[in-house]
C-alpha cells in the first residue's frame, strides 16, 4: 500500500487525552460523523467519512479519507471532497457511497442543497474530480417527497441503481413519520430515472444513510434512524422490489435529533464487501459528553470496530468482531473456574485498564443475572456493568454509573435481546478503549456505548451474579496495542479528571 505519509503528526497532540481511543478509528483532529464510501480497491480498504477539518462540531462538511490493508491499522489520506463555493454542494458534501463503475472509482454523495452528485478518480482514489453535470439527481426533482439524499449505488445487469433514504408523513422529530427509500436507475451514472419506493414504508422515523446488499440468500437494508440509530431489515429482493421480513436494531436507546450528537450511541453504519466475500460493517459512535466539552477537547466522534455480518440458519443476523483485531492483543492473563456466589462481586486480581479485550465464558447455572463489571473503582463509585438477564432474554450495557462527571451526558443503558438455550453459556467478547465499550455476545448481539470515568482508579474488572451462583469457565484479558505510531496504548487515567475540569472551565 502506498502511503502519503507515515502518520499525520497532529495525532501526536492527543497522546495525553484520557478519552481518545487507541485502537478505534478517528481522524487526526476535529469533527467526524457518518462513515461513507466503504470500498476495496486493488486490495486496499478505503474509508471515507463526514468531516469538519476546522473545528470539533458538525459544519462545513467535507469527506475525510483513510486507508488500511487489514481494517485495523489506518493511514490518513488527503481530504477527498470539499464543498465548492457557488456549487451544488456549497453547504456540505454529505453522506453517500463509493462504487466501481466499470473500472472507474466513483463517489456518489449528497451535495447540499443541490442533490446527489458524483466524483471520479483516475489515480487510485487519491484525488477526485466532480462531474460538470452535478447534481445528477436533484434534491426535489420530482416534487412532493424528499428524494435525493444519502445515496447508495450498485450495478445490477446493464443498469446502475441508486437508493436515497428518506421519510414520509409527519416530521421525523414528532415520531410519526415512516421510513422509506427511493430507487433510481441509470445506464451511465449521470442520467437517472425514478422508479419509486424500494419497499413499502416502514415504522421507523426515517431511513437515513441506507446501504443495500445481498447477505446469504437474502438481502439486507442497513440504515440509520435519526431517533434510534442503526437499524436493519432482512428480506427478499426481486424485480427492484424489496420485501422486509425481519427488522432489527444495533442501537437500543431513543433520542431526538437535537441530542443525537451527545447521545453516546452508535448512529450511522456502512459495509464493505470484504475481499473474501464477507460483509464487514463499521459505524459512527457519537460522543456522550456536552457539546462545549467536545469543542474544547478539539475532536469529536469515533468509528466502531469492524464487525462481520452473516446470515444465520434461522435467517436472523449473526455479528462477530473482525478477526484481525486479535493482532492487537498483548500481556495475556487467564482465569479459569471462577466461582461467583449470588449477590457477590468477584474482582479479577492483577488485571485492569482502559485499553483491553476481555473474553468470558460463563456457565449461568440457576442464576437470574450474570455478567462482567469493568472500569470499576475499588468501591464501585464508578463502574460499567454488563449483565445477562435470563428472565428477560436480554443483555444490558449499563453506563449509568460509568462517570461521576456532570459533563458525561449520554450515560444511560443499552438493552438488547439475547435468547440463550437452557444450557448455553454466556459468551462475551468485550472491547474497552478509553471512552468506548463494545460488547459482543454469543455471535448474535453487540451493544455499544461511550463512557467517561474520571477517577484514576476506575480500572478494575470483576464478575457478578444475582438470583443464583455462577461459574466462569474461563476469563481471558489482554491489553490492546495502539494502532498509530507514537501513541500510548494504556496510559493511566489520572488525567481524566483534569481533562474534564479544563474542558468545563474554558
Amino acid at each position: 500500500m502506498s502511503l502519503v505519509e507515515p502518520i499525520d503528526t497532529r495525532r501526536l497532540e492527543w497522546t495525553s487525552d484520557a478519552y481518545r481511543p487507541c485502537y478505534h478509528f478517528l481522524p487526526p483532529t476535529n469533527w467526524m460523523n457518518d462513515p461513507n464510501g466503504a470500498v476495496v480497491w486493488k486490495g486496499v480498504y478505503h474509508l471515507f467519512f463526514q468531516h469538519n477539518p476546522n473545528a470539533a462540531f458538525p459544519d462545513n462538511i467535507h469527506w475525510g479519507h483513510a486507508v488500511s490493508d487489514d481494517l485495523v491499522h489506518w493511514q490518513d489520506w488527503p481530504v477527498a471532497l470539499t464543498p465548492e463555493p457557488g456549487g451544488p454542494d456549497r453547504e456540505g458534501c454529505w453522506s453517500g457511497c463509493a462504487i466501481d463503475a466499470d473500472g472507474v472509482p466513483t463517489l456518489m454523495y449528497f451535495g447540499l442543497p443541490g442533490g446527489n452528485c458524483i466524483a471520479t478518480s483516475d489515480d487510485d482514489l487519491l484525488t477526485w474530480r466532480k462531474h460538470p453535470s452535478n447534481p445528477v439527481i436533484r434534491q426535489k426533482q420530482w416534487g412532493g417527497e424528499y428524494r435525493a439524499h444519502d445515496a447508495c449505488a450498485w450495478k445490477e445487469g446493464n443498469f446502475y441503481y441508486s437508493l436515497s433514504g428518506s421519510h414520509i408523513g409527519m416530521p421525523r422529530s414528532m415520531g410519526k413519520s415512516k421510513d422509506v427509500a427511493h430507487l433510481f436507475r441509470s445506464v451511465n451514472m449521470i442520467d437517472w430515472q425514478y422508479l419509486g419506493h424500494l419497499y413499502d414504508p416502514g415504522a421507523e422515523s426515517d431511513c437515513a444513510v441506507p446501504d443495500f446488499f445481498s447477505l446469504g440468500d437474502r438481502h439486507m437494508l442497513l440504515f440509520a434512524s435519526h431517533t434510534r440509530g442503526v437499524q436493519y431489515y432482512i428480506g427478499t429482493y426481486a424485480g427492484q422490489s424489496f420485501v422486509p421480513q425481519i427488522h432489527g436494531r444495533m442501537n437500543f436507546t431513543t433520542f431526538d435529533s437535537s441530542s443525537m450528537l451527545t447521545s453516546g450511541d452508535m448512529v450511522a453504519p456502512i459495509c464493505w464487501k470484504e475481499i473474501g466475500g464477507r460483509r464487514v460493517m463499521i459505524a459512527w459512535i457519537a460522543e456522550g459528553r456536552s457539546e462545549p466539552v467536545q469543542r474544547t477537547a478539539g475532536w469529536a466522534g469515533i468509528m466502531s470496530l469492524p464487525r462481520v455480518l452473516n446470515l444465520k440458519d434461522d435467517d436472523t443476523l449473526g455479528i462477530e468482531p473482525w478477526p484481525q483485531l486479535e493482532s492487537l492483543r498483548r500481556d495475556h492473563h487467564h482465569f479459569s473456574e471462577v466461582k461467583v456466589k449470588s449477590g457477590a462481586f468477584v474482582p479479577l486480581q492483577g488485571v485492569g485498564g482502559a485499553c483491553l479485550e476481555i473474553v468470558a465464558v460463563i456457565d449461568r447455572g440457576d442464576s437470574h443475572e450474570a455478567g462482567v463489571n469493568l472500569l470499576r473503582s475499588p468501591g464501585g463509585e464508578e463502574e460499567t456493568r454488563i449483565t445477562y438477564h435470563a428472565s428477560r432474554d436480554s443483555l444490558t450495557l449499563d453506563v449509568a454509573s460509568a462517570s461521576q462527571s456532570p459533563q458525561a451526558v449520554g450515560q444511560d443503558e443499552q438493552t438488547g435481546p439475547l435468547k440463550l438455550a437452557e444450557d448455553e453459556p454466556l459468551e462475551l467478547r468485550i472491547f474497552v478503549d478509553r471512552s468506548v465499550v463494545e460488547v459482543f455476545a454469543n455471535g448474535c448481539q453487540c451493544l455499544t456505548k461511550r463512557v467517561y470515568p474520571v477517577r484514576p482508579d476506575s480500572r478494575g474488572i470483576g464478575l457478578c451474579a444475582r438470583g443464583g451462583d455462577v461459574t466462569a469457565r474461563s476469563v481471558d484479558v489482554w491489553r490492546m496495542s495502539a494502532i498509530w505510531p507514537g501513541q500510548q496504548d494504556d496510559q493511566q487515567a489520572a488525567t481524566a479528571s483534569d481533562h474534564f475540569t479544563l474542558s468545563c472551565s474554558d
